[in-house]
């Protein structure tokens, strides 16, 4: 049985995401969902909205997945990696499961990678899943 949490900010990064564990997950797995949102006046309510659609395109696509989702957003006024790191802590995940964007050495530097952070800062496996620009 492994325990991951899967890491996501949008539906094209849910399906990408959601397209990979449907190959991957086991019956007796767990998949826990996680959007992050900074909150206050950083987030509205679309910025809900948008992180609700995302966890829920996971959860529609995993429905005939026989795996355990559960589902969490978080508004926390955290960087999405510190609200990953500390819920995988929480729940003693396996295992991270992220997209990654390719980015110039720039673009990280001015948008930041939640995907190259968590892989920087924690001792678990993290499974990257690319995803493909629009």
């Amino acid at each position: 049985m492994t325990e991951l949490v899967v890491g996501t900010d949008t539906v094209e990064s849910s399906e990408a995401l959601s397209a990979y564990l449907e190959r991957v997950v086991e019956p007796e797995d767990t998949v826990y969902v996680v959007n992050s949102l900074e909150g206050g006046e950083d987030t509205s309510g679309a910025d809900v909205r948008a992180g609700e659609d995302a966890i829920e395109a996971v959860v529609d696509a995993l429905v005939d997945v026989p795996v355990t989702v559960e589902t969490h957003q978080f508004v926390r006024g955290n960087e999405p990696v510190e609200d990953l790191m500390t819920f995988a802590q929480e729940v003693d995940a396996d295992e991270f499961v992220v997209g990654i964007r390719k980015r110039t050495p720039v673009g990280k530097v001015v948008f930041g990678s939640t995907g190259q952070n968590l892989l920087l800062g924690t001792d678990r496996p993290v499974r990257c899943v690319p995803l493909v620009e629009s």
